[in-house]
């Protein structure tokens, strides 16, 4: 269920404590368990205004012994249920800033609360709801401005905002991994592919100007956590995919390949966000073919650029990661 951090300074390989009285003819290298796809809307009541975040919610525990798979005693066990309860009451006492900082919540209070638990790992996935505004409506007189709703909401899934962060008791550093997934953008000119292997395998022709489609995915890993505004992060690395795809509103910006595309976008997340330490980017081709109006000259006179043919399966992706130097 849960990705392993995307670097080796995040080290995963740390022995797991085990009761003495249990014996075990071979290694467990790995273990654990817990709740998945806990569902959570949590409402601010501020006033008139009210503000909104549901999330989906998993956690998953490891423990100092191994007898309730040794043995089958289950008396360090907290059950899933239990854990599921602990999410809802940490979002009634606490409230829900965002998606990074309630994962780190949940998880360092499974570790203060057991002190049999020595990992927690929190997987949280945020719903995309935006605030109704009257007014956005390309009809609305100009001059008038939208205004926001006090209380009421669309969802508009343009892209997902998710974290995965472990905490192990006894070490100081705190894993967050952020993600966007999900984010399906596309280009209607400023595309090409052109010059690459010609060979007795190829079969597409040099594209000098092509609509360009990718769903794009990134993950990313702090390399302190303490100093971050993890939604303005988010934001940041967001943006950055939009503007290596889109460019500037009026000129665009040309894409000679996706690889280039991604290589950027990843660059660009660095450079903004200093506490980033490793990103990942990856860019699913979703091809649009022209459609072929040769044979139906009678019937439609000339070349075609206005009709294409969607083809989602098989497509092709592209991803790059990039560290600093310095780890």
């Amino acid at each position: 269920m849960f990705p392993k951090p995307l670097q080796k300074f995040t080290n995963l390989n740390v022995s797991t404590p085990v009761d003495k009285e249990v014996q075990c003819p071979y290694n467990i290298t790995n273990k654990g368990y817990g709740k998945d796809a806990v569902k959570l809307l949590h409402v601010d009541r501020n006033g008139p205004v009210h503000t909104i975040q549901e999330l989906e919610v998993g956690t998953h525990l490891k423990l100092t012994t191994n007898k309730e798979y040794v043995l089958g005693i289950n008396s360090d066990v907290v059950d899933s249920d239990a854990m599921k309860n602990v999410v809802y009451l940490l979002a009634k006492k606490y409230g829900i800033e965002g998606p990074e900082k309630f994962a780190l919540l949940v998880g360092n209070h499974f570790l203060a609360t057991y002190a049999h638990v020595y990992e927690a790992h929190v997987r949280v996935e945020a719903y995309p709801w935006q605030r109704i505004r009257q007014g956005d409506s390309e009809d609305t007189g100009k001059g008038q401005q939208s205004q926001p709703h006090n209380h009421a909401f669309v969802f508009a899934p343009t892209a997902v905002h998710f974290c995965d962060i472990i905490v192990r008791r006894n070490d100081p550093k705190q894993t967050v991994i952020s993600g966007i997934k999900k984010l399906r953008v596309l280009k209607t000119t400023k595309s090409s592919f052109v010059n690459f292997v010609d060979d007795v395998y190829r079969t597409t022709p040099d594209q000098f100007d092509r609509v360009f489609s990718v769903i794009a995915e990134g993950t990313w890993e702090y390399s302190c956590t303490k100093s971050v505004d993890f939604l303005k992060a988010w934001q940041t690395v967001r943006d950055a995919l939009l503007k290596n795809f889109a460019g500037d509103p009026n000129v665009g910006v040309s894409s000679p390949c996706t690889q280039n595309t991604a290589y950027l976008s990843a660059k660009d997340a660095l450079d903004a966000v200093p506490q980033i330490a490793v990103i990942s980017i990856t860019l699913t081709n979703m091809h649009y073919f022209t459609f072929d109006t040769k044979p139906f000259q009678q019937v439609a006179p000339g070349d075609n650029n206005e009709v294409f043919m969607p083809v989602e399966k098989p497509h092709s992706s592209v991803y790059a990661e990039l560290s600093r130097k310095n780890l």
